[in-house]
C-alpha cells in the first residue's frame, strides 16, 4: 500500500486489543476482528463510484469513516496491517467461481487473498470474499479439509491451480480459483477497474452486504436480509419493507453509514 499506513488507527477500528505478534495467533485473531467490524459491501461500486486503493482512500473509508468494502479494499488493508506488525505476506490474485457453472471456462483474476508464510508453513488469509467470508486463515495444504467456527473448507490442486472449496449445505461449492504467482499493483487497478465497473457482474447490478460476528453471518442482497450459521445454514430470512427498515438494517447490522440517504437506495433497488 503507497503511502502512510496508521496501524495504530487500524487496530482501534477493528476493536483489537490483544498482542500484536507475527505468529499464527495474532493472524487469526485479526482476520476474524476485521471480518466484525469492517463488513462487505459493494454500495460504491453498485452506485457507480469510484474505488480507490490508494493508502489515503482506504483508511478514509474503511479507518476513519463507518464504512466497509469489497474484496480489493479489505485484503489491501488486511496486508498493509500483517506487513507493518512484521508478517511476510504476499498479495494473490483469484478467479471467481461462486456463481459459475463447473463446466464453465476460467473468467479474470478479479479477486484479491494473501498468503502468508509463518514458521510452521504457509496460510491462505483472506478478509474480502463477499459471498462467504472466511472466518480464519486456511494451511495452503491440499486435500484436508479444514474447518472453522463458520465452516468446512478444502483446497485441491488440478491442472496447476489451487481450487477453494467451501462446503454448504447441498455439498461442495467452489469460491474461487488460485495461483501463487505475485500480483503487481497494476494487476491490482486493472481487477479493481473491472470489477467495479463492469455492468454485467453482481458488484455492481446488486446491493450486496455481508458481516460475520460471533457464530452468525449476516447477509444483505438488495432487499433480502438473512442470518445464517456455519455451511451456510439459513436461520432467518426476510424482506426489508420501507427506507427506514434499511436504515436499520445498515446502522445496526453492518455498522455503515452510506454515502447517500437510505431512502435514495432503497428506491434504486427496485422490487
Amino acid at each position: 500500500m503507497d503511502g502512510e499506513f496508521r496501524l495504530q488507527d487500524y487496530l482501534a477500528r477493528i476493536g483489537y486489543r490483544g498482542p500484536v505478534a507475527a505468529d499464527l495467533a495474532t493472524l487469526k485473531a485479526l482476520q476474524l476482528a476485521h471480518l466484525d467490524a469492517l463488513p462487505f459491501e459493494t454500495i460504491d461500486p453498485w452506485l457507480g463510484r469510484p474505488v480507490r486503493l490508494d493508502a489515503a482512500a482506504l483508511q478514509a473509508k474503511l479507518v476513519d469513516g463507518r464504512r466497509g468494502g469489497y474484496c480489493y479494499e479489505h485484503n489491501f488493508l488486511l496486508r498493509a496491517a500483517l506487513a507493518a506488525i512484521g508478517f511476510q505476506v504476499t498479495g494473490l490474485g483469484g478467479r471467481v467461481r461462486w456463481m459459475s457453472p463447473p463446466e464453465s471456462p476460467l473468467g479474470a483474476k478479479t479477486h484479491m487473498l494473501l498468503k502468508v508464510d509463518l514458521p510452521d508453513g504457509s496460510y491462505l488469509a483472506d478478509a474480502g470474499f463477499g459471498a462467504c467470508l472466511l472466518d480464519a486463515p486456511l494451511q495452503l495444504k491440499t486435500d484436508i479439509e479444514q474447518t472453522t467456527a463458520m465452516g468446512t473448507y478444502r483446497l485441491t490442486e488440478r491442472d496447476g491451480l489451487l481450487w477453494l472449496d467451501a462446503k454448504r449445505q447441498g455439498g461442495w461449492r467452489t469460491m474461487y480459483v488460485f495461483d501463487l504467482q505475485p500480483q503487481l499493483q497494476a494487476d491490482y487497478e486493472l481487477g479493481n477497474w473491472f470489477a467495479s465497473t463492469n455492468p454485467t457482474i453482481p458488484l455492481t447490478t446488486h446491493l450486496i452486504m455481508e458481516r460475520l460476528s460471533g457464530e452468525r453471518r449476516y447477509r444483505l442482497v438488495d432487499r433480502t436480509f438473512s442470518t445464517e450459521a456455519r455451511d451456510g445454514e439459513v436461520l432467518a430470512e426476510r424482506a426489508l419493507e420501507s427506507p427506514r427498515d434499511l436504515s436499520d438494517v445498515l446502522r445496526d447490522t453492518f455498522k455503515v453509514t452510506p454515502p447517500v440517504p437510505a431512502e435514495e437506495i432503497f428506491a434504486r433497488i427496485g422490487g
